[in-house]
């Protein structure tokens, strides 16, 4: 294929996509991929990740896995690419399992060209014999950050990805994300075992956002800043708190104080109130969200013309991510952070909890193991008051987190009154095993074989009522005989339990022969609080604040915005060039800036192409004096 037909195909299926041109660094990494390569893509937010992977899906053969963390997100793309006329699907839980069964057999028979999938489904048995079907030519993992323990939300479930790659044949790969350190980058193509991919960096720099920082020194402080900046305005915007209660208050008083129309959004909410609240923004009936960091991942509005941070978010990683949230229409817009000597505090409360230590998880395992039923219905709450330990919920919330990654326990979700069953052999049938004279445990047996047919080493929920039906038994038989067969090795069985429960897939593991590298969580710990400390090195810098952001991010070749409160010579919020009243908002054009490593055999090199266009001069020459590191900070303990 000669050039000229390749950029003639590339323009083809671009159109199919409602699009005439490429965004910047969007066209290096389709042809990178066209050509059957692996890569890395960090690109910001709004940078147009997602047609990196869906445009090479369309002009080869072969099926594409997109690996995504968010259910939303996964119908939100593929409800667009199928008004499009581009065969895609999701398989999640959302569906049923008549309809996750029917989608694995259409996806046997090649007829999308993108599956859609959480990590957690690279697990199934019967996911993996139906990608097995038909050929795949893509794996495509978005955000990638959750492979690293190094990241800003890892998963243990993305730390799996490199085996599945791996039983794929190690099929091509792209990794995406819009925000990775050196360290986070290194860790992805490790963890996925990409030897030779090569590194794309793409327009890291927002040049249309004017960043700012206020210092306040009380909430009371921090109300008066953000009254006198949403008085009269009349845009759309995001406002980020640390914690639901604040978030609540926040809501109130906005609307009480400035009759502005605004909704509350956090993970207390339930999911009816928050889909009805995000619908409601992306419709313009409020004019903006005041949310805790639940909300904005996947979120496709692209008029927001500021992001104000109440409270300081923990990494410079989450404070880009979700600043980058505004102007992705390439209009002006402000980011402003709200900072005070508080804010560290309540991070450091959240660090704490997030990394708990090897007495607590010690405690936390010992008081479960002691408990005699199964599963085990306590909640986080009552479970701290029965250990010997002091520590929070949310503390032991994470412990259990740690200790399901062993194995040996599990945590359940809300099962509404039905058993679960887990059969962890590959053998067609269980029943060889028992003895001939046990026909009443064999016909048991037999019934759940067929009710789970094969979803093998995935926990399967049947209603105890239409199992007794089927076996022709009363359910006091049925479970005597159910208890009976859990004394093979892989038959698992759990009576039914009214919401999350945890369950002991091994009771004879002594608590220091678990496989917890405390080590690494002691070094998470550790790099949580360095992580910390660049964030409160943002907030006090007297340098260019997306300077400081892009050095923090490996970015060797950032120069200064000239457009931050810094570079403006002020602190606080940045002020936008003037302009008539009424007339539309100003687009300042973007450079065009691609940075691009080649990993190979361990040994970056660097090639940067980079120009820029005129920008509003500053007030004054900013200082160039590099980012403030503050001494530690007093902790006090925070309550959320």
């Amino acid at each position: 294929m000669t050039v000229s037909e390749s950029a003639l195909d590339l323009s083809a299926a671009l159109a199919k996509f409602g699009l005439q041109t490429f965004r910047r660094g969007q066209k290096e990494v389709i042809e990178h991929i066209i050509s059957g390569k692996d890569c890395l893509c960090v690109m910001p937010t709004g940078g147009g990740k997602s047609l990196c992977y869906q445009l090479p899906s369309l002009v080869r053969p072969g099926m594409t896995i997109v690996v995504s963390p968010l259910i939303a997100l996964m119908k939100d793309q593929v409800d667009g690419l199928e008004r499009r006329g581009i065969s895609a699907t999701l398989i999640n839980s959302s569906l049923s399992l008549q309809e996750q069964s029917e989608r694995l057999d259409q996806v046997a028979s090649g007829r999308f060209s993108m599956v859609y999938v959480a990590p957690e489904r690279l697990r199934n048995p019967r996911f993996l014999d139906a990608i097995r079907a038909t050929p795949v030519q893509l794996l495509a993992i978005d955000e990638a950050h959750c492979i690293s323990e190094w990241g800003h939300d890892f998963r243990p479930d993305y730390h799996r990805l490199g085996k599945f790659r791996e039983a794929l044949g190690n099929v091509q790969t792209i990794a995406l994300t819009a925000t990775a350190t050196p360290r986070v980058r290194t860790d992805i193509l490790d963890s996925l075992k990409l030897k030779t991919a090569r590194t794309f960096i793409t327009g890291f720099a927002r040049d249309n956002i004017y960043f700012g920082s206020a210092f306040c020194m009380s909430d009371r402080d921090k109300d008066k800043h953000l009254s006198d900046f949403l008085t009269g305005r009349d845009e759309s915007g995001i406002i980020y708190v640390a914690t639901r209660k604040r978030c609540e208050a926040l809501v109130e008083q906005l609307g009480k104080e400035l009759k502005l129309a605004v909704g509350a959004y956090h993970a207390g909410l339930l999911p009816e109130q928050r889909k009805l609240v995000q619908e409601k923004f992306m419709a313009g009936e409020l004019k903006a969200i005041v949310a805790t960091n639940a909300f904005g991942m996947g979120i496709d509005k692209s008029d927001l013309r500021y992001v104000i941070h109440y409270n300081m978010p923990g990494t410079l990683e989450a404070y880009y991510q979700e600043a980058g949230r505004a102007g992705r229409d390439g209009l002006l817009s402000q980011c402003v952070l709200l900072f005070s000597p508080q804010d560290r505090y309540i991070q450091e409360f959240f660090i704490e909890n997030a990394n708990p230590s090897k007495e607590l998880l010690r405690g936390v395992y010992n008081f479960l193991a002691s408990c005699p039923e199964d599963p085990i219905e306590l909640t986080a709450e009552e479970i701290k008051e029965q250990i010997p330990q002091s520590a929070t919920s949310e503390a032991v919330n994470s412990a259990l987190q740690i200790l399901s990654r062993t194995g040996v326990l599990e945590r359940l979700e809300v099962a509404s009154g039905l058993a679960m069953f887990r059969l962890t052999n590959r053998m067609n049938t269980f029943v060889d095993l028992l003895p001939r004279d046990a026909t009443q445990r064999r016909h048991v047996l037999r019934t759940v074989e067929k009710a789970i047919g094969d979803r093998r080493d995935e926990a399967v929920y049947i209603h105890p009522r239409w199992l007794s039906e089927q076996l022709g038994m009363d359910r006091d038989q049925m479970v005597r005989h159910l208890r009976e067969l859990c004394k093979l090795e892989d038959f698992e069985y759990v009576p039914p339990f009214r919401g999350r429960a945890i369950h002991f897939r091994r009771k004879d593991v002594h608590f220091d022969d678990l496989k917890i590298d405390h080590a690494t969580l002691d070094a998470r710990r550790k790099a949580d609080y360095e992580k910390l400390d660049q964030m409160v090195g943002y907030a006090r810098t007297k340098a260019c604040r997306q300077k400081t952001i892009l050095l923090y991010f490996g970015d060797t070749t950032a120069s200064d915005c000239k457009i931050c409160d810094r570079c403006q010579g002020r602190s606080g919020w940045p002020k936008l060039p003037k302009q008539p009243a009424g007339a539309p908002a100003l687009k300042l054009p973007s450079p065009e800036m691609t940075t691009s490593v080649l990993v190979a055999s361990g040994i970056p090199a660097l090639e940067t192409r980079r120009s820029r266009k005129s920008r509003p001069a500053p007030n004054r020459k900013p200082p160039s004096r590099r980012p403030n590191h503050q001494k530690q900070l007093h902790r006090q303990r925070i309550s959320p």
